[in-house]
């Protein structure tokens, strides 16, 4: 009677932990790296024979409604291997041009060469726009800004208003003015003047078009801008409340921007009969923002104003021109008089400066626009508007030009297209390589036909049997063979012997 088993397959014969190995066969391989042989698979009737029936597994149940999406998803590996495969030697093999007619492969080699000047002059080019860029270079132009103020319902204008009725309303309006000195500027840019767009206001509407397709606006400069009164004697206390603008948050990729963060001009309105002074005060809205430094620290620098970059700069080029790195540590750093005023040590280290310059700087204070709002009938008879010109900072125009090279479509297209390009001459060189490889074999089977195919014939037995694994037995002619040259003498065979001696079982 035939003994059931778990799952149908006979048990295999279990050695003993305390048996003994066999020691290898004379002549075999020392240590198994060949594939073994083919084993002879159980087919049903050979179980069947053998009265012994494989049992099914168990398969775990998967929801249908999973089954489509797992044979939609990707294998991770298909996208490198698809890489592997890819051909990607694009040199052309030795001795091609012995048998090539004509001057191809020097020509081919010196494109080659042309190509990777070329390849390295443009990614040198590229690093060069970047690193410019990146210093974020400001240039300063001038903005005038024009403040004027109306009245309306005032006790001088009509007898028949009513007491304490009077308003005024004031308006602030800023444009750039063209910088002739600046040689970027376009010249379609110098065309309006400051004083034919204060005062045509026929041509208002179509010159303010312009200078918004041109020049930045107005808002564009501040984050917030504040008016502050001057309290009188006697006044509402309503009357004289500061007045706040504040710069919306809006992200750089949002379509739709808001009214209220982009404008040229700001107006208010209030009611008063009397005149009021007032201070406008405009916060400037920079990236990277600028810092007002103390008297130390603008004394090593040679400037009143800077950025938190640019202050680390200016200490390092100090300290190179004053030579005041230690020999060994060059992050070490000898502080001089000068240093010592702002640092308050003898020594220091380098990556310490940035995180101890913060209290030689302080916000920069904002830009105070005195006015004097005028009610008066002699004022308004003849008035006049408030003029200020003041300096503020732009990014240079040819900023916008390079991020537009660095940024241009066309070139991610063209990457493509010349890696389509590698591919293609990559399967190029690939067949030529092939053609080569035929061309050097019937070369030298029409040179001697018998030598040839006497050692052709060797050496795919030899692989055969590698593959087949009766090389392992010890009878072909590089196991055969003995001395120094043999392959009982190599390192490896060395390793393994040593390897099997050591075990604890072979030591028993």
């Amino acid at each position: 009677m035939q003994p059931n088993y778990a799952r149908g397959f006979p048990p295999t014969a279990q050695r003993s932990p305390a048996a003994p190995r066999r020691p290898p066969v004379p002549g075999s391989f020392p240590f198994n790296t060949l594939p073994l042989p083919a084993q002879p698979r159980l087919t049903s009737d050979f179980l069947q024979r053998i009265g012994a029936m494989p049992v099914p597994m168990a398969q775990h149940a998967v929801n249908p409604q999973y089954m489509p999406v797992q044979r939609a998803m990707p294998q991770p590996n298909d996208a490198a291997l698809r890489r592997s495969r890819k051909p990607t030697d694009k040199n052309i093999p030795d001795g091609i041009e012995d048998v090539v007619i004509g001057e191809g492969v020097q020509q081919y080699n010196n494109l080659r060469e042309l190509e990777k000047r070329l390849d390295a002059a443009v990614v040198r080019k590229r690093l060069d726009i970047q690193d410019s860029i990146s210093k974020t270079v400001k240039k300063y132009r001038t903005m005038r800004i024009w403040i004027t103020n109306t009245v309306e319902n005032q006790p001088w204008q009509n007898t028949g208003s009513i007491p304490g009725s009077g308003r005024y309303k004031v308006r602030i309006e800023g444009r750039l003015l063209d910088d002739n000195t600046d040689p970027t500027v376009p010249e379609d840019d110098e065309k309006d003047s400051a004083g034919e767009y204060a005062m045509d206001q026929g041509k208002e509407g179509e010159d303010k078009e312009k200078s918004d397709k041109k020049n930045q606006r107005f808002s564009h400069f501040f984050k917030t801008i504040t008016i502050d009164y001057d309290k009188p004697a006697i006044t509402v206390p309503e009357e004289v409340k500061p007045i706040t603008w504040n710069k919306p948050q809006v992200p750089s990729n949002a379509a739709p921007t808001p009214p209220n963060a982009e404008f040229d001009s700001l107006q208010f309105s209030r009611g008063s009969q009397e005149n009021l002074n007032v201070t406008i005060n405009l916060v400037r809205d920079e990236t990277p923002e600028r810092y007002k430094l103390s008297k130390e620290l603008a004394e090593v620098l040679d400037v009143e104003e800077e950025t938190r970059s640019g202050i680390v700069l200016g200490i390092w080029d100090y300290i190179r021109a004053m030579e005041l790195q230690e020999d060994e540590e060059k992050r070490q750093v000898r502080c001089d008089h000068r240093l010592r005023s702002i640092f308050g040590r003898e020594q220091m280290f380098f990556p310490q400066i940035p995180e101890m310059i913060g209290p030689h700087t302080s916000p920069m204070e904002p830009i105070k626009l005195p006015y004097t709002i005028r009610v008066d009938e002699d004022f308004h008879k003849d008035p006049t508007p408030t003029i200020y010109d003041i300096r503020v900072a732009v990014e240079d125009p040819l900023r916008a030009k390079m991020m537009a090279l660095t940024q241009n479509p066309k070139y991610a297209a063209g990457l493509h297209q010349i890696a389509a390009l590698d591919d293609q001459v990559a399967l190029i060189i690939q067949a030529l390589n092939h053609s080569s490889a035929r061309h050097s074999f019937y070369t030298a089977l029409s040179k001697d036909p018998v030598a040839f195919l006497r050692r052709w014939v060797n050496s795919q037995r030899r692989d055969l049997e590698t593959i087949l694994g009766d090389a392992a037995d010890g009878t072909g002619p590089e196991f055969r063979r003995g001395g120094s040259n043999s392959a009982w003498e190599t390192p490896v065979a060395k390793d393994a012997v040593r390897y099997m001696l050591a075990k604890p079982e072979l030591a028993r």
